[in-house]
């Protein structure tokens, strides 16, 4: 808490919100030291909704740990982050612009795009090399417009960052010093099913997946009955056209397959007995 007072407020902001006593008051002898101009904007904060609520930051915490954000102008902004570097690209989404030509929506939705772009670079507190793709524009004036908005949009932003020209793929890289993890780091874990990806095999694939084991185990299956473990999807899509997938498997290995359905299993997993 004191490294926020200390690195974070300034004589911007108008008041400084805490909801326990104890805090509150620890807050004003911190404050009483380093910054006593700052106390009388400290204020306990008293009302039954949680302080978060009132003041919309559990939304723009949910917001910030999703890929995509919404503009005012009805476009839309797709951050995706990876190992290497981050990557924001802009659509114009239901965006359909106030005049006939293309270039000036297009410039529209760009310009619309940094400020919030820039607010989320801080939010999620991305750092490293950050490549955005904006929207082609055919005029030369255009991309000088966007490149001043968004140098000018980043003087604001406290972390020390550099902006490099457009290229001739229409990117634009930002390299901005990165301090500690970012929002979606600090406030997620790896998921358990797609390990980091994004992606599993669809059913279709698992299906396959079996057909080929099935072809491998065939002759060291003894008894007539082979029971097949998957999960309900795989189950859903074995059992499509008239269980097509299933005929061909008996087909194939000569044995009556019993399938059992088992949520437990992970998308991808499969056991044959």
């Amino acid at each position: 808490m004191e490294r926020i007072l200390r690195d974070q407020v300034s004589d911007n902001f108008s008041t400084i919100w805490v909801d326990t006593e104890v805090e509150y008051e620890r807050i004003v002898r911190f404050l009483n030291r380093f910054q006593p101009s700052l106390v009388r904007r400290v204020k306990l904060y008293t009302k039954e909704t949680p302080l978060f609520e009132q003041f919309g930051i559990q939304d723009e915490i949910t917001k910030a740990l999703k890929s995509k954000v919404w503009l005012k102008s009805g476009g839309s902004i797709v951050i995706n982050q990876t190992e290497a570097l981050v990557a924001i690209d802009i659509n114009t989404g239901k965006y359909v612009g106030k005049t006939a030509r293309l270039e000036d929506t297009i410039l529209k939705t760009n310009l619309d795009a940094i400020p919030e772009i820039v607010r989320q670079i801080r939010l999620r507190d991305l750092g490293g090399i950050i490549v955005i793709d904006f929207i082609d524009m055919d005029e030369r004036k255009n991309r000088n417009k966007v490149m001043q908005a968004l140098e000018d949009e980043l003087k604001l932003d406290r972390a020390p960052s550099k902006v490099l020209q457009f290229n001739d793929f229409g990117l634009v890289a930002i390299t901005r010093k990165r301090v500690k993890q970012s929002l979606e780091r600090t406030l997620s874990i790896q998921c358990s099913i797609c390990a980091g990806t994004g992606m599993v095999k669809s059913p279709t694939t698992v299906c396959n997946e079996i057909y080929i084991e099935m072809r491998k185990m065939q002759l060291h299956l003894e008894r007539q009955d082979v029971l097949l473990r998957v999960h309900p999807e795989v189950v859903k899509t074995l059992k499509l056209n008239n269980a097509r997938w299933l005929n061909e498997l008996e087909e194939m290995s000569g044995k009556t397959i019993i399938v059992k359905s088992d949520p437990a299993l992970h998308p991808e997993q499969f056991d044959i007995h």
